[in-house]
Formats: structure tokens, sequence, C-alpha cells
């Protein structure tokens, strides 16, 4: 990959973390942030090696001035695992790439980042019936989050199409 790929690869890291820390810190309903849409965009489009620290990125960021919480690593392993599922779609071009990754990124996030709310936080008892209070409990943080994923995958995913448009050689990124 010659040089100005990457330098071009890096500005677009760089502004997608700032977009994301920025959308994060600014008031907005609880889950209802882009975030979850990078990382599966990243998985998605950019080369593996960076795809990886996007949402990483945003989300030491960001929490380094939104303050630590329960379940903080089961809620970046979260989008770690969203990152992954966005390289599953790799080469598919159809429309439904969007939906459907929107929807299996919501449903990671949901189940993973709750999972630690349960084991980590003490909200919830450990038994059987406290793992189902808190997936219950979190079901409403789940339309935000499959909204947010939805509109924002549509938007990044939209900009690449554009992008690929105008300029043919910005296929060649993929590693």
């Amino acid at each position: 990959m010659d040089s100005k790929i990457n330098r071009t690869l890096i500005l677009i890291a760089l502004a997608l973390i700032a977009f994301g820390v920025i959308m994060r810190l600014l008031p907005h309903p609880a889950n209802l942030a882009p975030v979850g849409a990078i990382a599966l965009f990243a998985g998605a489009v950019l080369p593996r090696k960076l795809a990886w620290w996007l949402p990483l990125g945003i989300m030491v960021v960001s929490d380094l001035f939104l303050g630590a919480y329960d379940g903080i690593l089961f809620t970046w392993a979260g989008f770690l695992l969203v990152t992954l599922f966005g390289m599953t779609l790799r080469n598919q071009s159809n429309w439904l790439r969007i939906p459907f990754g929107a929807l299996g990124a919501s449903v990671i996030f949901f189940i993973v980042s709750n999972f630690g709310a349960w084991l980590q936080g003490g909200m919830y008892a450990h038994t059987w019936a406290g793992i189902v209070l808190c997936y219950e409990m979190a079901l409403p943080f789940f339309r935000n989050t499959f909204a947010g994923d939805l509109i924002y995958s549509g938007l990044l995913f939209g900009v690449y199409a554009l992008a690929l448009k105008f300029v043919p050689q910005a296929e060649t990124v993929q590693q």
C-alpha cells in the first residue's frame, strides 16, 4: 500500500474516532451513539489491522471523560465483536448488509454488554432470574442501540458508496 493511501486511511480513522468520541460526549438518548456502526463499518471496509483500533480508540478516549463503570471491559469487548462481525460482511456489497448488519451489531452488543452489567454490577442477583431480569430491563436500550446502529451504518456505508463512485481506486484499501 502506498504512503498516500496510508495517510488517507489514518485520516479516515482519526476522523471516525473523533466523531465517535464527540457523539458519545454530547448529550444524547442512552445508547443512541455511532460506536457500533463505526465498529461494523471498520470491520467491513477498513484494513483489519486498523479496524480493531477504531472502537477501542473511541471507547478509551471517551471513557477517560465519562469515567469507569461496571462492565466496561464487556462493553469494549462487545464493540470488538461487532468489528469481527463486520469482517464477515466484507465482499458483500448488497444493500441488505446495512439493516442486517446493524441488527446483528445491536444484538451482539446487547448480549455481551448486558452480560457484563449482570456479572460485574450489583443491580441483579447472580441467578438465572437475575440475568433474565437484567436483559429484560435492558430492552428499552436495545431499541436505541438498533436505531443508532441503523442510522449511522446507513450514513457511513452510504458515504463510502458515494466515495467509491467518485474515487474508484478507494476499493483497494481493504487488507
